[in-house]
């Protein structure tokens, strides 16, 4: 191969991204035998002390330091290890909500084992790696009530997501003058409690199911018992309740198609006092849908296990579909953390 193409960066990603599954599972691994918080507490321990810390044998822990170490998260120096200033920030604190501790397994255990599947639920039109889960719901999120400790860590994962980048959401101006906002599939509550906790005259209803409102007990959203409201049922086939000024859908509407999406957008505009707002929270691709790695991990991830349909969309699309539900006013906020965007709308 030429000189050229050695310095091609497209090769360059390629080479990382053959390896790419390999070391994640590693970078994963580390992080569930808590090496990022022992090497916080104890920089430059040796092979030793974190073998008697993580218990795992002498070679197979050498081989698992030699891969995170690939990844530039770990640094050797004087035969002593070391947290990178990146796994010190996002890795070393893994009590933290908002740890990628909590994402990174959560992605280990229900994300990517489902990818193996991507040839034969591309080609099948259908989410068929949600056969690995028992039930018979067409969807992840409700098998999941099956299996009460993997929706544990699922949730854990999410909650962990969002509180990394809904920080640009609550500090939106959007929601100056909302008295109360329906969070529609709004979880375990992580995203509502941020809202009450920097709105001091907002409260919020969450809207979820039941299974993922019990998580919420537990949850940030227990600590503002009387501003944050938790409402089991089913977006689609329970009534929106009347009463909020805002509708919220963060991390709710790239899991569905268009015919889904509007229904939705539908009973959030019937639901809504006159002058009352919608707000479209999530991922969105480029408009030429070329660009958005963590974009494409979820529509990849939607399509073979999750829902079997769904996409981040680009905001344009987003904003044809509130018109299309009577919404005026529309326009998105755009280029916000994790690529993410904010669609607004207002009922007239």
């Amino acid at each position: 191969m030429s000189s050229t193409h050695e310095a091609d960066p497209v090769l360059e990603r390629f080479h990382f991204l053959v390896n790419a599954p390999a070391l994640f599972n590693a970078v994963a691994t580390a992080a569930e035998l808590r090496i990022f918080p022992f090497l916080s507490m104890k920089p430059g321990a040796g092979p030793e002390e974190i073998r008697a810390f993580c218990g795992l044998p002498a070679h197979q822990l050498r081989v698992l330091l030699q891969a995170v170490c690939t990844t530039g998260l770990l640094q050797r120096r004087d035969g002593g290890y070391h947290n990178s200033p990146v796994a010190e920030e996002l890795l070393a604190a893994d009590d933290a909500p908002d740890s990628w501790s909590h994402i990174l397994t959560g992605w280990k255990e229900v994300y990517y084992p489902a990818f193996a599947h991507m040839t034969k639920a591309l080609r099948a039109g259908t989410n068929t790696a949600l056969d690995a889960h028992p039930g018979d719901e067409p969807t992840l999120y409700q098998r999941l009530a099956h299996n009460p400790p993997l929706e544990e860590v699922f949730h854990r994962a999410m909650s962990a997501f969002t509180l990394r980048s809904v920080d640009a959401l609550v500090e939106q101006p959007v929601f100056e003058g909302v008295r109360h906002v329906l969070d529609v599939g709004g979880g375990d509550g992580s995203t509502s409690a941020r809202l009450v906790a920097r709105h001091p005259d907002l409260r919020s209803t969450v809207f979820d199911m039941p299974s993922v409102s019990r998580l919420a007990d537990h949850a940030a959203a227990a600590a503002y018992p009387d501003r944050v409201t938790l409402l089991p049922g089913d977006i689609f086939a329970d009534p929106f309740p009347e009463g909020p000024d805002a509708v919220l859908f963060s991390h709710v509407l790239e899991i569905f198609d268009e015919d889904a999406i509007l229904r939705l957008l539908g009973k959030a505009h019937a639901s809504l006092p006159a002058g009352g707002k919608v707000m479209l929270y999530g991922y969105n691709v480029s408009d030429d849908e070329t660009e958005g790695v963590f974009g494409a991990r979820l529509g990849l991830y939607f399509n073979v296990l999750a829902s079997g349909r769904g996409m981040a969309y680009p905001a344009r699309d987003y904003e044809r579909w509130l018109r299309r539900a009577g919404f005026e006013e529309v326009t998105t906020v755009s280029g916000l953390p994790y690529e993410h965007g904010l669609s607004l709308g207002a009922k007239r």
